[in-house]
């Protein structure tokens, strides 16, 4: 039932973002310390183990502004994260989870520390097992990076999302938004969908999105639509055999006389070996030079000169001056003729 209380509220104004969400401060915690420690462990492999341990100070630095605490096991291989008596955010607890996995997947420290501000999060995209093939998947992935990384770089530029393609895994970071169209065009990707159809339907999207009058029509008619094209996968035969119905006989056909048989028929058989030599290459220089006359003769094309049509028309006038030649004459003919 709608409200019938109306009143005027003169601090709700237009330019009030009614959707942003406010930092969590230390005030804002009514509650005060957790009752139970939270924490979580990751396994990182063992060639990230140096870069974090000279970046493992920077790593401390950051999750200390929330009151995080967090280990580095170079001998188990881990890193751990919990909360302490001074973490005052519930939410923090889930972003030093995300980092630390987002250091085990390879991303660089300075970047993955982003994932602590409010508005980024993360996805990592599990891709091996979307393809069974090595080969295949190998090639599929590399459709990700592109030519010297372009369509990754085209893809972090239209969806605003950092995005690093590490073995069997793609880690992404950004807004929501952005990270929902990286998981879509990675699966499509995996799935023989090449990425540039998506980019240019985002270059599309992007381009529509500027113009105040298009924001609230459907734009499927600007969209670019693709077709499958798909192909028949029925193999068709070199030597397309004749299948139309014969005449019934109870005779079984005449047995195809084998290579021997054919050699025998010719004499080939009955030939030596240097005899044989002699024979084969006699037929293979005959080829060649056959081969050696077509191309001579196609050579020699190029030279032919292009007929012109000045030519066509001075023969005919020549030929005009012979009939009027060959006229006169018969009219000189006619004129002695009368005076004898």
């Amino acid at each position: 039932m709608p409200s019938t209380y109306k009143k005027d509220k003169p601090w709700d104004t237009d330019d009030i973002d009614k959707w942003k969400e406010d930092t969590f401060k230390p005030e804002d915690n009514i509650g005060g310390t957790f009752a139970e420690e939270s924490s979580f462990m990751t396994l990182f492999p063992k060639y990230r183990e140096v870069y974090l341990r000279t970046a493992w100070p920077l790593i401390t630095r950051s999750l200390e502004k929330s009151g995080i605490a967090c280990t580095l096991d170079l001998v188990e291989g881990s890193m751990t994260v919990k909360t302490t008596r001074k973490t005052f955010d519930p939410a923090s607890i889930l972003n030093a989870r995300d980092l630390i996995k987002l250091l085990a997947r390879s991303v660089p420290a300075p970047q993955a520390v982003k994932i602590l501000e409010d508005g980024v999060a993360c996805d990592i995209i599990k891709i091996r097992n979307l393809v069974r093939n090595k080969d295949r998947f190998v090639k599929r992935r590399q459709r990700i990076l592109g030519p010297n990384g372009s369509t990754l770089k085209a893809l972090e530029l239209l969806t605003e999302c950092y995005i690093l393609v590490q073995g069997n895994t793609v880690s992404a970071m950004g807004g929501y938004r952005g990270l929902k169209t990286v998981r879509r065009i990675i699966e499509d990707t995996m799935a023989n969908i090449h990425p540039i159809y998506a980019i240019k339907e985002l270059m599309v999207r992007q381009e529509l999105a500027k113009d105040p009058e298009l924001v609230g029509e459907n734009w499927d008619r600007f969209l670019p639509n693709f077709k499958k094209r798909s192909l028949s996968k029925r193999q068709v035969p070199f030597k397309v055999s004749d299948k139309s119905k014969k005449p019934y006989t109870p005779f079984p056909p005449p047995q195809e006389k084998s290579k021997v048989d054919l050699q025998i028929e010719s004499g080939e058989f009955f030939l030596g070996k240097q005899a044989k030599e002699r024979r084969a290459r006699e037929e293979r220089e005959e080829k060649m030079k056959e081969k050696m006359e077509a191309k001579k003769v196609q050579r020699l094309q190029e030279f032919v000169p292009p007929e012109e049509e000045g030519a066509v028309k001075e023969k005919k006038r020549k030929r005009a001056d012979g009939e009027e030649k060959k006229k006169k004459k018969k009219k000189k003919a006619e004129v002695v003729e009368e005076e004898a």
